[in-house]
């Protein structure tokens, strides 16, 4: 594998994770990439350029390089109108590689279906294989759609079903993705591989609580309950305000302590009414002079880290999560996750060992959930332990010798297909 074409077309991995479209799968997508660089693996990202002052490429790591595709208007495109910009954008990655001598790449690996179906047409023009992870998946959000999100368009249906036919192998992020693939999309159980994606354990590392805590303005003795993440129905910050309020309710004494950072911004659906959780934050008395919630910009990963570390708890409500990548990364610090119990998370959080896992989102039972882990110190001591040790079997160096064992598997398919 001496060349590789990596299509991140709906947002760019260089964007800060937290608001816009940006978040798990930009990490995602440049961290492989850079541990990809690693093997000696060169790497080109194209992905839809949003500004005209954006240079035409970026070195983002030795051997990574980010392209900016111009595609459509730079600015006020959303996700649902970037279809009709599909075409433009595969004449400018086709124009890339017919720059160079035949051969120049040796695999095509798109994310999300967008650039799937601009992976599958290079594909076929270049003749080499086409390596696809969806990452979200239109039918699973339709079966779980949070209150007030609208559900995926059937053209979008079609197309993930025209990408899992097209690519040669897809990736999975957990067991219970790749079982959708196949249950959902009808995809070849030879053709799916589960690779799990991995954290920055350089980065997300266990750090003392109570600096974490001074550096960020926190009171030592606070309850700290995080939410990290893009605002949007579909991750639920709202199941955690409305828990925080039961909570409250049965447990007046804790406002003098409870502190509930959100950590993100409007993303999505949440662009529609971008003031809506601060809204519902006022609606549920827990903003103003005494309040608990404090509304945090997108931050960045160094100081996400420093606000998992600080955190009593990392709360992830989500309706649906490939794999949940803030819950990965909060365990790293030694933070205990309560989670949904939904895609992913099921495999990111050992429920009872790293966090706790909840079934629906019921806020009083989110409440008694969070109450768990605030006053049984026993129980958190314990859920801290386990936290850490079940972050450390997730790698970004591991995800990244894995999926070279998929390129290589379709490689050697399509060489079989051809013979």
């Amino acid at each position: 594998m001496r060349r590789l074409a990596m299509i991140s077309l709906h947002t760019s991995p260089l964007d800060q994770p937290g608001t816009g479209d940006a978040g798990g799968m930009n990490v995602y997508v440049l961290e492989l990439a850079k541990r990809l660089a690693a093997h000696g693996v060169e790497i080109d990202i194209f992905t839809r350029a949003t500004s005209s002052a954006l240079p035409p490429q970026v070195t983002a790591y030795d051997g990574v390089t980010v392209r900016h595709v111009h595609a459509g208007p730079f600015e006020g495109l959303t996700k649902e109108e970037l279809p009709a910009q599909l075409c433009a954008f595969a004449r400018e990655v086709l124009r890339v590689e017919a720059a160079h001598p035949v051969g120049h790449y040796d695999l095509v690996h798109s994310h999300y279906w967008l650039s799937g179906q601009v992976g599958a047409l290079a594909r076929d023009r270049w003749g080499v294989p086409l390596v696809h992870t969806m990452h979200t998946m239109a039918k699973v959000k339709n079966a779980a759609l949070a209150d007030g999100d609208a559900p995926e368009p059937a053209a979008r249906i079609i197309g993930e079903e025209q990408v899992v036919e097209a690519a040669d192998m897809l990736i999975g992020n957990t067991d219970a993705e790749a079982k959708q693939l196949i249950n959902l999309y009808d995809a070849d159980p030879g053709r799916v591989e589960v690779v799990y994606p991995g954290v920055d354990l350089s980065v997300f590392q266990p750090r003392d609580k109570a600096t974490a805590r001074a550096e960020l303005g926190l009171p030592q003795d606070a309850a700290v309950l995080m939410f990290a993440g893009r605002i949007q129905p579909l991750k639920a910050p709202d199941v955690l305000l409305r828990a925080v309020a039961v909570l409250l309710a049965r447990h007046p004494e804790l406002r003098s302590r409870l502190v509930v950072p959100i950590v993100g911004g409007p993303s999505g659906s949440g662009l529609e009414h971008p003031e809506s959780l601060a809204q519902l934050a006022t609606e549920l008395g827990l903003d103003g002079p005494d309040g608990v919630v404090r509304f945090v910009p997108p931050v960045s990963q160094a100081e996400l880290a420093r606000w998992c570390a600080a955190a009593t708890l990392v709360a992830v409500p989500s309706y649906n999560e490939s794999f949940g990548l803030v819950a990965a990364e909060a365990q790293a610090t030694g933070t205990p996750v309560v989670a949904a119990a939904v895609g992913g998370l099921t495999t990111v959080v050992r429920d009872e060992r790293s966090g706790l896992l909840v079934e629906g989102h019921d806020p009083a039972t989110w409440a008694t959930a969070l109450l768990r882990v605030v006053a049984d110190e026993a129980l958190r001591r314990r859920l801290e332990a386990g936290a850490l040790a079940h972050a450390r079997t997730f790698s970004w160096e591991a995800t990244a010798a894995a999926t070279l064992e998929v390129y290589h598997r379709a490689r050697a398919s399509m060489r079989e297909a051809a013979a």
